[in-house]
């Protein structure tokens, strides 16, 4: 998942990535007080964002293996249970830019800790929704609480840990964001099947409550953050000239149409287990969401795969994958389903690794605002995928959904060629004079 801190510029904060600034001759330098590879400081920063990590994604996707679940429950249509998913990412991608901003003036470390427990605290009222109605309220209340900890927590390792143990620092609390969300699904699931929806949903809200008290013990306080003023004025002139370039526009299209696909296959797979002629238990079903794994390992060689066949060629790959993942999944063959579910799921992390790390080096000012326009369509994407992907479901069965997703793929293909085309075109003009 790229950074998305937010400010008016790119101005390196204390401790960011940047070499120090000269200082005169008759200064003394001061010491670098950031948290080196193996010092106490760093173990505990990785332990604190490894579990805010993990309760962040618990409670992100904790109803989406409970769907069919709610749906007999709350006598619900698909479509109508896939909300209490889409409701908390589209809260989580409206707030993430504004909830940014403010941790430039009050600090990562406060808004992540309100953040967790915020959302943590909504998740223990979450089982005694008495309806639809008020577990989608809470749910959207959930998105935005959310919101402050991928917007902040990449900014706070980057201020607050040496350059040379960074990479691991950030890979454990990505680590943590996908096992959170692997888990988070696991759990709720397999407590429903023996328990009911309701105490999915408290389990999943203890052990996020326990992960947010043991972030809060462990994050060291910050020393290297410097309150700044919230410019709305820059802000919005910062993330206009994003929204107008093309090739970012491309990126962040990219990024909505591959969640697309996840959202729709992810919330509804579960369906078509549990029924005929599948016919899954429960707490048997929501253990496809094992397959999440997949995409740790895609997302460790998605750099490699890219050094190879580039950019694009590695997004026409991940298209490939992804679609033929979908198809794999239409006849009623479990061993096929579960196939088509690993390719989905390898072809998914592979397009979203090149998406996001390519939008960090295409924006030439305001990364950070790029980065969190990245985030709100990627999760704009998983609610549009979500919704979508239900009521096709309700309509026409699992192809209805495979269609959804299917489509989503060839808009990304098309996205993707036209990209391809205006390069070629551009390199063309610029060494025709040459000729």
């Amino acid at each position: 998942m790229p950074p998305a801190t937010s400010g008016a510029s790119d101005a390196p904060s204390p401790g960011a990535l940047t070499s120090p600034p000269p200082v005169a001759a008759a200064s003394v330098t001061a010491p670098d007080l950031r948290h080196l590879p193996g010092s106490q400081g760093l173990r505990r920063t990785q332990l604190a964002l490894f579990g805010a990590g993990l309760a962040t994604f618990l409670l992100l996707y904790s109803t989406q293996a409970l769907l069919p679940a709610l749906s007999t429950s709350l006598h619900l249509t698909p479509g109508q249970a896939s909300l209490t998913v889409s409701a908390a990412a589209i809260g989580l991608a409206l707030a993430v830019i504004p909830v940014s901003a403010l941790s430039e003036r009050y600090g990562r470390t406060a808004v992540m800790t309100a953040s967790v427990f915020t959302a943590a605290a909504i998740a223990l009222v979450l089982p005694f929704a008495p309806d639809l109605g008020t577990l989608t309220a809470l749910r959207a209340l959930q998105g935005i609480a959310l919101a402050g900890l991928p917007a902040t927590a990449m900014a706070y390792l980057a201020e607050e840990v040496h350059p040379t143990a960074l990479a691991s620092a950030m890979g454990l609390y990505v680590a943590g964001n996908s096992i959170g969300g692997m888990s988070g699904r696991l759990i709720s699931g397999m407590v429903a099947g023996s328990y009911g929806w309701r105490w999915g949903l408290a389990s999943v809200a203890i052990v996020s409550l326990l992960c947010a008290v043991a972030f809060r013990a462990l994050i060291p306080r910050a020393r290297h953050f410097h309150p700044g003023p919230i410019n709305p004025a820059a802000l919005l002139r910062t993330v206009t000239s994003h929204l107008r370039n093309p090739l970012l526009g491309r990126l962040f299209a990219l990024g909505l149409l591959f969640m697309t696909v996840f959202g729709a296959v992810y919330t509804v797979m579960g369906y078509r287990l549990v029924a005929a002629p599948f016919g899954l238990s429960q707490g048997l079903a929501s253990s496809i969401f094992a397959v999440y794994i997949v995409g740790t390992f895609a997302s460790a060689v998605s750099a490699k795969v890219t050094g190879r066949l580039g950019r694009r060629g590695t997004l026409y790959l991940a298209i490939g994958t992804t679609s033929a993942g979908l198809l794999l999944t239409l006849p009623n063959s479990l061993p096929l389903a579960l196939l088509g579910l690993v390719l989905i799921t390898a072809g998914f992390f592979t397009g979203h690794c090149v998406a996001s790390a390519s939008v960090g080096r295409t924006a030439t000012h305001g990364r950070a605002q790029a980065s969190a326009l990245y985030l709100a369509a990627y999760y704009l994407g998983n609610s549009l995928g979500g919704t979508l992907g239900a009521d096709a479901y309700h309509s026409a069965a699992w192809p209805g959904t495979v269609l959804v997703a299917l489509t989503a793929m060839v808009l990304a293909a098309g996205v993707t060629l036209y990209g391809t085309v205006h390069s070629r075109a551009t390199s063309a003009r610029v060494l025709a004079p040459s000729r």
